[in-house]
């Protein structure tokens, strides 16, 4: 069922629906003329983008930004929030490893 190229944000809410519904990806896809695949990246790209939303990761913009952009000082704020909220998972996946090489070393009966 090929189509003419239009973006595939244009049909979100219409996928989103669908979803809800209960329709699988592949129904979706055959119901819209769209592809699996596509319909597969939509809604992964689409719960990444929520999943930073609700933890207040700040939304950059792809590309290179216009002559006239100025950096605002909420723009600083939610790239020092991403900054620190990056550090923050670093150290609790350290603490992590660093916790398990202790259990693994107690197990084996090391020091």
């Amino acid at each position: 069922m090929a189509r003419k190229y239009e973006h595939i944000s244009k049909y979100e809410r219409e996928i989103l629906e669908l979803k809800a519904q209960g329709l699988t990806k592949r129904e979706i896809g055959e119901q819209l003329g769209i592809s699996y695949k596509q319909i597969h990246n939509f809604i992964t790209r689409y719960n990444a983008k929520q999943r930073k939303i609700e933890t207040g990761i700040a939304l950059k913009a792809k590309g290179r930004p216009p002559k006239d952009y100025e950096i605002t000082e909420d723009m600083k704020i939610n790239e020092l929030k991403y900054i620190i909220a990056r550090k923050d998972s670093k150290i609790k996946r350290l603490e992590m490893e660093n916790e398990l090489m202790r259990d693994f070393l107690s197990l084996t009966e090391r020091k």
